[in-house]
């Protein structure tokens, strides 16, 4: 229903926030991650939102950026996993950590979160897996995927490194780490991504 909330925020607590817009303040659910990471009561922010509609029940959950959402987003399709189940999950971990933990199939880092047992979190991964994409598995600011000069060459590091053997999320997090520069390929980019993993 909205796609973002952009407002004052007037209260704001570790899995709360009140955020007035136009005379109307929107009470949102938010994982503990976000809280930590919003400015101060009287500040402005942009908050992305997913609207939960039950019977007895109209509900907004909030997040900083869109990967956030979107990783939300997907979390709920899970079965077993609701609006809140997902909420804590992303107030464990940040969207990244998850796909990490997702492509990597560690259970343990996804039953950290409160509500999560072990048998959950693989139904996580075991449904989720296909659907993260390696190339899109980086924050917006880093996306492998969005059409920047450096996405090809980050692409082909990415595969090579798991022609290589290492895990996929092992790949992606030394690949999304690398800097790209004008004129690095593919090579230059394995290059450094290797110097990561062997610091």
């Amino acid at each position: 229903m909205y796609a973002y909330i952009k407002g004052i925020i007037t209260d704001l607590e570790a899995d709360n926030l009140v955020l007035e817009c136009n005379n109307i303040g929107y009470n949102i659910r938010i994982p503990l991650s976000v809280a930590q990471r919003l400015p101060k009561i009287g500040s402005e922010v942009k908050i992305y939102t997913y609207t939960s509609v039950r019977e007895d029940a109209f509900l907004l959950f909030g997040f900083l950026t869109k990967d956030d959402l979107e990783i939300y987003k997907k979390l709920i399709t899970v079965n077993g996993i609701g609006p809140k189940g997902a909420l804590g999950i992303l107030s464990v971990m940040s969207a990244d950590e998850l796909r990490f933990a997702i492509l990597s199939g560690d259970v343990k880092a996804i039953s950290k979160a409160p509500g999560i047992g072990g048998k959950s979190a693989e139904r996580i991964i075991l449904d989720l897996k296909d659907k993260i994409q390696i190339a899109a598995s980086v924050s917006p600011d880093r996306n492998l995927n969005d059409g920047a000069p450096d996405s090809g060459a980050k692409n082909e590091a990415l595969e090579a490194l798991v022609a290589l053997g290492y895990s996929p999320a092992e790949a992606l997090k030394a690949v999304s780490q690398v800097t790209v520069t004008e004129g690095m390929d593919s090579g230059a980019v394995l290059k450094q991504a290797l110097k990561g993993i062997s610091r």
